[in-house]
């Protein structure tokens, strides 16, 4: 029988964390640039914010599996709840010193990444139970996060200029409680949110087996490597857009932090307009060349832009038309993660793909401060924007991307043996190319961004990601 309440329940909680996501993906740096004046220490706090973010995503995927999908979800939320709150209350009680607020924003970092990762790679099997198709589901869970995102962008400017940083980070650790709930109510009794893994004996070398055969998988499917490195590479340099060089061009040259939740919030709504449309008519086109237009078209121009202009209307433009080719770009990468990776290696597959998407952001906001207070803001746009631009003639340049349109029935064809072949097929894991795809809830998405979630390969959801779940989308902080 069809139940779908556990979707609507993920998809409402991710909803509501992703528009608190906002709040303190736009509050934070300026937090600090108002009480520190430096962008150099916005980038320290951003650098402390995402490695842990690394970090988790490298060894978590066997904990989820053992602990629990929806127990894992909760569990991470009421530690992000606890962290974030902490920032304005202790702000408040003039203790929060600047290693503490770096302290605060690593452990929610750190906590996030299992529980997003968590939730993303339910999806498959919630699309199952509510009797709905995993690409219309793909398309819904990014849909729904770019639109929460455009609101809590939004919302995040207005409460900032009227009722201080302080004010958004409560209202975020709020997000982080009520998300909690949802999950906790809203996916019992689901078979794949339950501990996968509570038979097997807890040992290190157990562990070390488990995380490896998700490493190997990664490493042995060429498509989903030039995934990872592509996206990798675009996320670092959206953290530091959104971590430093936005607020600090918002500052100097837009008039202050409503500017920044105007262009997240137009970057928001092309993103869910790119996502629905796709949705919608994208099965009639060639998935590589849509994809191989929209990666170019989402990240780069609003760099350049934003260095030879300091007014907001052609900023605003650019990113508006930017969020629609980044809003194609995640239900893409997610159905391709969905069809390749098997259901028993979800978990793992999907901490794999977040390290590796995630990898370069941690230096991407330290990269940022450093290049402004170094170069200038102008250079420090152009010389991240030109980053994101060369990162993004990966499709056009590499001959791994040009399997990125077959689905699971030419995978699967690709790897049936040869009529005058005896030998069996390759096994699932070590292979160099990936197994056939599983039905739907059978297999996985990649990763999180900045201002997105973790679970699934996606370009950052405050930029085009989250993947993820990864990767996504979705709450990478900033």
């Amino acid at each position: 029988m069809r139940n779908r309440t556990p979707l609507a329940a993920t998809l409402a909680a991710n909803a509501i964390s992703t528009a608190g996501t906002s709040l303190t993906l736009i509050g934070v740096p300026w937090f600090v640039l108002e009480t520190t004046g430096s962008a150099a220490r916005a980038g320290v706090v951003a650098f402390c914010a995402t490695l842990p973010i690394v970090v988790a995503a490298l060894i978590g995927g066997p904990v989820i599996d053992r602990i629990g999908r929806r127990r894992t979800a909760v569990a991470s939320d009421a530690v992000c709840a606890s962290a974030i709150a902490a920032i304005p209350l202790l702000h408040f009680a003039g203790a929060l010193d600047f290693w503490v607020l770096c302290a605060l924003m690593a452990l929610n970092g750190f906590a996030h990444t299992p529980g997003n990762t968590a939730r993303y790679v339910l999806i498959p099997d919630l699309a199952e139970h509510a009797g709905t198709t995993l690409p219309r589901a793909a398309s819904l869970f990014d849909a729904v996060s770019r639109g929460a995102r455009m609101v809590g962008a939004a919302l995040a400017g207005v409460l900032i200029a009227f009722a201080g940083a302080e004010t958004a980070l409560l209202l975020d650790a709020a997000t982080f409680g009520l998300s909690a709930l949802l999950v906790a109510a809203g996916v019992r009794g689901v078979r794949a949110a339950e501990p996968q893994k509570a038979e097997a004996p807890v040992s290190l070398r157990g562990y070390g087996t488990e995380l490896r055969e998700g490493y190997t998988y990664l490493l042995g499917n060429r498509l989903l490597l030039a995934v990872v490195v592509m996206v990798m590479f675009m996320n670092g340099t959206d953290q530091g857009w959104y971590a430093v060089l936005l607020p600090v061009h918002a500052e100097a040259e837009l008039g202050g932090a409503t500017a920044i939740g105007l262009l997240t919030a137009l970057f928001g709504a092309g993103g869910l307009t790119g996502a629905l449309l796709y949705g919608a008519v994208g099965h009639r086109f060639s998935r590589r060349a849509v994809f191989t237009v929209c990666v170019v078209l989402c990240g780069a121009p609003r760099f350049l832009v934003a260095a030879v202009t300091g007014t907001t209307l052609p900023l605003a433009v650019t990113m508006l038309l930017g969020g629609i080719a980044g809003g194609v770009l995640n239900p893409i990468l997610t159905t391709v993660v969905y069809e390749q990776v098997p259901d028993r290696l979800r978990s793992r597959v999907s901490g794999a793909l977040t390290a590796g998407c995630e990898f370069a952001m941690p230096l991407g906001g330290l990269a940022a401060g450093l290049l402004v207070e170094g170069a200038g803001a102008t250079g420090a746009l152009l010389a991240m924007g030109g980053v994101y631009f060369l990162a993004t003639l990966s499709p056009l340049v590499f001959p791994s991307w040009r399997t990125l349109g077959d689905g699971p029935v030419a995978e699967e064809a690709r790897q049936a043996p040869k009529p005058d072949d005896a030998s069996p097929a390759p096994p699932p894991v070590s292979g160099s190319e990936p197994s056939p795809a599983p039905p739907v809830g059978g297999s996985e998405p990649l990763l999180p961004s900045p201002g997105s979630g973790s679970g699934a390969p996606r370009v950052s959801s405050s930029g085009p990601s989250r993947p993820t779940g990864g990767p996504s989308a979705s709450r990478p902080r900033p």
